[in-house]
C-alpha cells in the first residue's frame, strides 16, 4: 500500500521561490545580464546563451553589498526624519507651553489694568460722595437756618394779625408794642451758588483723564526681546526687556532663529528704514556686547563680530576694554552705566552714546541692504559677570492738539 504525503501551501510556495517555474529544477545560477536566477536547463536555453552566469550564493553576496550604500542612505534618512519628528514634537510641546505662559502673563497684565481701573473708579466715586456729603451738609444748615427765620416771621405775623383784630381801644393801647414787634431786620435770603454737584468735573473727559493717569503705571520700551532667538544659557524677564545669564540650560527648541553657540538674543522687531534709538542699562558688568546686526547673520556655530559679517556692535571685555567690532580698542573717560544705541538706517549709521551725558562713544558708517535687528549679548562668563542687560523704558507724554 502506498501513502502520499500532501505538501502544504507554504511548502509549495517555498519550492516555487527556489525552483524554476519552467523546468522545476532548483535555481542554482544567476544571469548577470538579465539579473535573474536560473536553473541548469535555463542556462542552456537560447534566451541566456552566451550570458555570464555565477552561483546564486555569489551573486546574492555581491548584490547585497551593492545594496548596502542605498540601504544605509535610507537608514540615515529614516534617522533624520525620526530626529526631526522628535524635534517637531518638542517644538509642539514648547509652543503649548509658550501659549499657556503667555496667556497667564496676559491675564496678569490685564489684572493690573483692571485693578488700576477699579481703584480709580472707587477714588472718583469717593470724590463724588464726598462732594455730595459736603454740599448736602451745607444745604442742610442753610435749610435749618431759613426754617428758623420762617418760624420767627410766622410768629410775628400771627401776633400782629391777632392784635389788629382786637377792639380799637385795646389795639391803640398796645400799638407801640405791636409796632416795635413788627420791625424786621432780617436780610432777604440769598440763593446759594455752587450748591449743585459739579458734574462736569466728575464726567468731563473722564476716559482721557484716566488714560492720562494710567501713564504713571504703564511703561513703554522702544525695543522688546524675541524669546524665539534667545540662547539656552540665557533667560528673559516676563516683560521681555531684561536678559541675563543663567546657570542652567533652558529647555528651548533649536529652531532656525535661535542662537546656539553665542549667548545672544535679538530684538523682536527689525528695521528697514528710519531713525530708531534705545537705551541699555549695562551697570557694572565686566563683559557685554550690544548694537545692531543684519537679519541674515549666522546664528549657529562660531560667529565673527565684524561689519563685514553684519555686526555693528560695541563690546566690553575684562571690565575696561571697550571695542567697536572691526575696529581697535576705544578710550573712554569713564565707565558708562547705560548705553544709548542710535540707528539711522537711511544714512547707514549706528552710534553709541553714554546715556549720562550723551557723549559719543563710537559711530559706524555703512550701507544697509537688508533688515537689521537690535542685538544683545550679556556674555556667558561664569565668574564676576553677574547682572542683566536691561532695555530702559522711555518717558511717555500725552499731547492735546486742536483740530
Amino acid at each position: 500500500m502506498f501513502y502520499f504525503k500532501q505538501k502544504t501551501e507554504t511548502q509549495i510556495a517555498d519550492m516555487s521561490d527556489t525552483h524554476c517555474s519552467l523546468h522545476g529544477e532548483k535555481l542554482l545560477l544567476f544571469c548577470e545580464h538579465d539579473k535573474e536566477p536560473l536553473c541548469l536547463v535555463c542556462q542552456t536555453s537560447k534566451k541566456h546563451k552566451n550570458h555570464s552566469v555565477c552561483p546564486v550564493e555569489e551573486a546574492a553576496l555581491d548584490l547585497k553589498e551593492e545594496l548596502k550604500p542605498a540601504l544605509n542612505l535610507i537608514k540615515e534618512k529614516l534617522k533624520r526624519f525620526t530626529e526631526v519628528e522628535q524635534e517637531w514634537k518638542e517644538k509642539a510641546e514648547h509652543t503649548r507651553n509658550q501659549a499657556q505662559h503667555t496667556e497667564r502673563q496676559i491675564k496678569a497684565e490685564f489684572e493690573k489694568l483692571h485693578q488700576f481701573l477699579r481703584e480709580e473708579e472707587e477714588a472718583r466715586q469717593a470724590a463724588l460722595r464726598e462732594e455730595e456729603e459736603q454740599k448736602s451738609r451745607i444745604m442742610k444748615e442753610k435749610i435749618e437756618n431759613i426754617t428758623g427765620h420762617i418760624s420767627t416771621l410766622t410768629d410775628k405775623i400771627t401776633a400782629i394779625e391777632k392784635a389788629m383784630d382786637t377792639e380799637d381801644t385795646s389795639f391803640l393801647q398796645s400799638y407801640k408794642n405791636i409796632k416795635e414787634r413788627a420791625q424786621c431786620t432780617l436780610q432777604d435770603p440769598e440763593l446759594l451758588s455752587g450748591a449743585l454737584i459739579d458734574v462736569a468735573k466728575h464726567l468731563g473727559n473722564l476716559k482721557f483723564r484716566v488714560w492720562e493717569k494710567m501713564q504713571e503705571m504703564v511703561q513703554y520700551t522702544p525695543v522688546v526681546l524675541d524669546p524665539n532667538t534667545v540662547h539656552t544659557h540665557l533667560s528673559l524677564s516676563d516683560d521681555l526687556t531684561t536678559v541675563r545669564h543663567t546657570d542652567t540650560d533652558q529647555k528651548y527648541p533649536d529652531n532656525p532663529e535661535r542662537f546656539n553657540s553665542c549667548g545672544s538674543v535679538l530684538g523682536s522687531a527689525g528695521f528697514t528704514s528710519g531713525k530708531h534709538s534705545w537705551e541699555v542699562k549695562v551697570g557694572n558688568k565686566l563683559e557685554w556686547t550690544i548694537g545692531v546686526v543684519k537679519e541674515s547673520i549666522s546664528r549657529k556655530g562660531v560667529m565673527t563680530a565684524s561689519p563685514e559679517k553684519g555686526f555693528w556692535v560695541l563690546l566690553l571685555r575684562n571690565g575696561d576694554k571697550y571695542r567697536a567690532s572691526g575696529a581697535g580698542v576705544l578710550t573712554l573717560k569713564k565707565k558708562p552705566q547705560s548705553i544709548r544705541v542710535q540707528l539711522d538706517y537711511d544714512k547707514g549709521k549706528v552710534s553709541f552714546f553714554d546715556s549720562s551725558d550723551t557723549s559719543l562713544i563710537y559711530t559706524f558708517k555703512d550701507t544697509f541692504t537688508e533688515r537689521v535687528f537690535p542685538y544683545f549679548c550679556p556674555c556667558l562668563k561664569e565668574d564676576k559677570n553677574e547682572g542683566p542687560l536691561q532695555i530702559c523704558p522711555v518717558k511717555i507724554s500725552v499731547k492735546v492738539t486742536s483740530n
